[in-house]
């Protein structure tokens, strides 16, 4: 199997820890050369010190502000043109859907989809004129079943699904796949913070609550980022080039429906 990644260059973001790093580490295991796409420039500089290989690098951009996430982009593409865009950032708060302020939507928007289309403009050129590329977007198993208690997430998630499965179909006369990964529940400080917030309402424990998930999950545990990670390298490389237009459930089989 083809999963050879040398003289590719990916741009990752959220890629200071959590899904998005391990994303990186095993698109670098494969080859590829990676720039890591965050807000904390430590956590970022530490990133690219764990990373396999030589030549990775790091840009700092806030997910909160649209036009900085362009800029580093196109500062990406410049370095070297872009091969592969995994796009990744941390969700929006919890709550139900009906209690949210419309500002929550629209902040959420903008964090995701508006951002999602940033990147993809900058590095999109870049990706034409080498003959083809690798998007993945990082969403949740919320496209598929709505997710109790966030209903912000849920709304986002599904609008960034719908604009993926149009690109494919707009973009694979290019030689571009476009697909996404959902996550169900996977061990990172973000899934830390959604039990420690439902525990302060439920009255239980953290670790009541982890385990709870872990037992709505067919395979009895939570995920762990590194398995996220090999899925998006997957997608990412020559043995998936007739993979596009697909949301990829990594989740132990939870999810319910096909």
């Amino acid at each position: 199997m083809q999963m050879e990644l040398h003289g590719k260059h990916a741009l990752v973001c959220g890629a200071s820890q959590g899904i998005g790093f391990a994303a990186a580490r095993e698109l670098a295991s494969l080859g590829a050369k990676c720039t890591l796409l965050a807000r904390n420039e430590a956590r970022l500089k530490a990133a690219v010190d764990a990373l396999p290989g030589e030549g990775h690098s790091f840009l700092v951009a806030d997910f909160t502000d649209p036009m900085s996430v362009s800029e580093a982009a196109e500062k990406a593409a410049a370095m070297q043109p872009v091969d592969v865009l995994i796009n990744n950032t941390g969700g929006p708060p919890g709550g139900p859907a009906h209690a949210a302020d419309p500002q929550d939507y629209l902040s959420a928007f903008n964090q995701h989809l508006i951002c999602n289309q940033r990147l993809v403009q900058a590095v999109l050129p870049s990706m034409r004129s080498t003959g083809g590329g690798r998007i993945v977007n990082v969403i949740s198993t919320s496209v598929k079943q709505p997710l109790d208690g966030l209903g912000v997430s849920n709304t986002v998630r599904g609008a960034v699904a719908n604009w993926a499965k149009t690109l494919a179909n707009e973009l694979g006369p290019d030689g571009i796949t476009v697909n996404n990964v959902l996550p169900g529940a996977t061990r990172t400080a973000r899934l830390d913070q959604i039990a420690e917030a439902k525990a302060a309402k439920t009255g239980s424990t953290p670790e009541q609550v982890l385990s709870n998930m872990a037992n709505a999950v067919p395979l009895k545990r939570l995920g762990e980022a590194h398995e996220i990670g090999a899925a998006i390298a997957f997608l990412c490389s020559p043995a998936a080039a007739y993979i596009s237009g697909v949301n990829l459930p990594v989740d132990g089989g939870r999810t319910r429906s096909l």
